[in-house]
This record gives structure tokens, sequence and C-alpha cells, in this order.
């Protein structure tokens, strides 16, 4: 029986680990899946985002989850919480971030996905503000941040991105919606 660190109805999401390769580069390196970043992660990059991911569950005991379709017990992408200097300024912050397999867009697992890492953060850490930022022509993300009840809060010009939309929730704002 898989040990999930955070459990739904419909997924389950557990550390990255090596074996996960495969089935990871397969979304990672898909064009229209990474259409939004630089460009598609080769097998190196993927390797690294392993071993980023399992320094950041040392560091942080956070990262980016694989998250498993309970049903099948099938890998169908990625979802958690990495810290990021997200307005280049050299500070951290929580960030819910996702990659779900194109087979699997608009079934609602990336929101659903997000939204149980939300609690999960606002449940088991002492974070006040949780945050989802991405390339501002990136729709599907915003409306995912959206979704789960994040708010629009900036937009800024930078190098990476062109323009890059910054979304978040507070813990006081995510508690108020609970009621």
């Amino acid at each position: 029986m898989e040990k999930y660190i955070i459990e739904t109805c419909k997924i389950g999401l557990r550390e990255i680990r090596e074996n996960d390769f495969e089935n990871w580069h397969m979304i990672l390196s898909d064009q229209e899946t990474m259409q939004y970043y630089p460009q598609p992660f080769d097998a190196e990059k993927t390797k690294s985002w392993i071993a980023w991911n399992q320094d950041n569950y040392k560091k942080y005991g956070l990262g980016l989850w694989a998250v498993i379709l309970k049903e099948t017990n099938e890998f169908i992408g990625d979802c958690g919480v990495t810290m990021q200097n997200i307005y280049k300024d050299g500070r951290l912050f929580p960030e819910i971030g996702f990659h779900i397999s194109k087979n699997f867009w608009k079934k609602g697992f990336a929101s659903h996905a997000a939204g149980a890492c939300m609690q999960y953060v606002f449940e088991n850490t002492e974070f006040d503000e949780l945050f989802c930022y991405q390339k501002w022509s990136n729709i599907p993300s915003r409306k995912t941040a959206e979704k789960i009840g994040m708010f629009f809060r900036k937009e800024y010009e930078d190098e990476k991105n062109g323009k890059t939309s910054v979304y978040s929730i507070t813990k006081s704002e995510y508690e108020k919606q609970k009621r």
C-alpha cells in the first residue's frame, strides 16, 4: 500500500522518486505541456528536477509531489509547494506548482491537487500566505489559482516571462472561504 503525504478520494501525493523518471520526463519533455517554459525539459533537466525536489523535501519538508491517480495507481503529474523568489528580490515564498499530463487536462486534477496542497500547507505549516505565479499568458494556471480561491495580486515585467502574474491567498482568506 502506497504511503501518501496527502490523500483525497481521487488522488494521492507522495515524494517523487528516481524510478518516476520515465513518467515525469514524458510530461516535462512534452512541447505542449511545457509551452509556458523557455523549453521542454531534456533528460538531464528532468533528473536535476528530481534531485532538486528531493533536496527540497529535506530542506523544507515540502516540494513537488507525484500525483497518483488512486483508481489506476498511475503517475499523472506533480503538484506541491516549493520555495520561490517570486518578486526577484531575494526573498523566498511558498508557491504552489503543478504539471499534469495533458491526457488528464480539463478533468479538474490540477485544481483538486492544488486545493489539497493548500489545505495541507495551512493546516500543517506556519506559512501565512501561499502563492502561485506564472507567465502572464498561462491562462490555465491562472484559472487554476482562481479556482482554488487565490486572488490576483500583481503583475510585473521580468526577463524570463516577459510579464509575470502573481496570485496568492492568506491563511485568514482561506479560513473565511472554508466557512
